[in-house]
């Protein structure tokens, strides 16, 4: 049986008790930075991207233009930087382009 708190919480203060207690992070992380990925890049890109996957600290993506693939090879480093940012924290340490 969980234990009980008698005491009031916030509900943002008990969805993060039940996601840490669950260990959900990392299936919340995934789904974060796909939802990231399509708002920072937009419909232009998004058109051509075909799948994105976290996996550890490496954000995969998938992309059926390799014009665009190049183009976005240039700047990884601010991608990653964008990204953690939107994400309000340092999950994405590698961003490979396929």
């Amino acid at each position: 049986m969980p234990k009980r708190n008698n005491e009031h919480l916030s509900i943002k203060d008990a969805l993060k008790e039940f996601v840490e207690t669950n260990r959900l992070e990392k299936g919340l992380n995934k789904v974060n930075a796909a939802e990231a990925w399509a708002k920072l890049m937009g419909n232009g890109v998004n058109n051509y991207t075909t799948s994105v996957k976290l996996e550890r600290e490496t954000l995969y993506i998938q992309l059926n233009s390799s014009v665009l693939r190049e183009e976005l090879s240039y700047g990884k480093q601010k991608i990653i930087d964008m990204l953690n940012e939107e994400l309000g924290k340092e999950i994405i340490k590698k961003l490979v382009l396929r």
